[in-house]
């Protein structure tokens, strides 16, 4: 280092600039199965769900939020939410993704404390839920998002278009909802798109709005090719279950033939099948790790 640079920095003084707090916010997804006990064959329906965690003190006391925390001074804000995670639900293989930077002034009432948005999703039969620190209690909730109204306008040198969506978030009795915007401008030929929380019943902080986001984000990385579904599935699956876990999250049906000619390259069949619960035998398969890591 340059001795000029080196005085300089000996020199600052930090604490002159007002600094934020850092949190990290997971939206953890899985894939649950709730079986029907009065069918002989245990037909099963199975649900995208979110883990929320029910806050044991103020702020927000009582309502539920995602889980996360503060990032300490030694770590990376990856590292800090890859250690939230392991505390929440004990899974050490989840996708982990950042999805988005939270900073509107107001959104936590303690003080500026900027929310740095993962994306998680782990295989329901891995995972420990717990509740710890400020947490009274950790619930999987099922997950609902519907576009409720659009609304759009053109210029001559661009437009714009706001799309209103009702988040819903069921659990047994419990039943939360937020409402939000996203706000796309197109001007000058660039686009910009901005989250808004209109209302929220039950969800503490504006989690509704990160919800909502995240969920967006992931319906669209879906889209885009569907590997990152895998994660939500065992290591061995059938064909059948990976085309229910993309029909959960896109919220649409595919037909089976044009599905699996699509995901084709993606798995490899193994030489084992599942037999049981009154079906017919279906054959196993596992994602195609060459394909993936290319």
């Amino acid at each position: 280092m340059k001795i000029k640079e080196q005085e300089y920095l000996e020199n600052y003084d930090i604490t002159k600039y007002e600094r934020p707090s850092i949190a990290t916010d997971m939206v953890v997804f899985t894939i649950v199965e709730d079986k029907e006990e009065s069918n002989y064959r245990k037909l099963s329906d199975k649900h995208l769900k979110v883990l929320m965690i029910q806050r044991g003190q103020p702020p927000f006391q009582n309502m539920w939020a995602l889980p996360g925390g503060f990032c300490k001074s030694t770590e990376t804000v990856y590292e800090a939410a890859k250690r939230e995670l392991k505390e929440e639900t004990n899974a050490d293989r989840a996708h982990l993704e950042l999805c988005g930077v939270f900073s509107d002034q107001g959104r936590d009432p303690r003080g500026w404390i900027i929310s740095q948005a993962f994306m998680a999703l782990i295989n329901n039969e891995v995972v420990r839920v717990r509740a710890g620190g400020d947490a009274w209690e950790a619930k999987w909730f099922r997950v609902s998002l519907k576009k409720i109204q659009e609304t759009s306008e053109k210029g001559e040198n661009g437009g714009s278009c706001i799309n209103t969506y009702r988040l819903e978030l069921n659990c047994d009795e419990i039943c939360l909802w937020a409402v939000v915007s996203e706000e796309l401008l197109y001007e000058d030929y660039h686009a910009s798109v901005e989250y808004k929380l209109i209302d929220s019943e039950g969800i503490g902080f504006d989690h509704g709005k990160i919800i909502t986001y995240v969920l967006k984000k992931l319906r669209d990385k879906v889209e885009e090719d569907g590997k990152i579904v895998f994660d939500l599935l065992p290591e061995v699956f059938t064909l059948s279950d990976l085309q229910k876990a993309f029909e959960i999250i896109l919220d649409k049906p595919f037909l089976s033939p044009n599905f699996r000619r699509k995901i084709s390259k993606y798995v490899i069949e193994t030489e084992h099948t599942l037999t049981g619960g009154g079906h017919r035998p279906a054959k196993l398969f596992r994602r195609n790790v060459e394909e993936f890591y290319r």
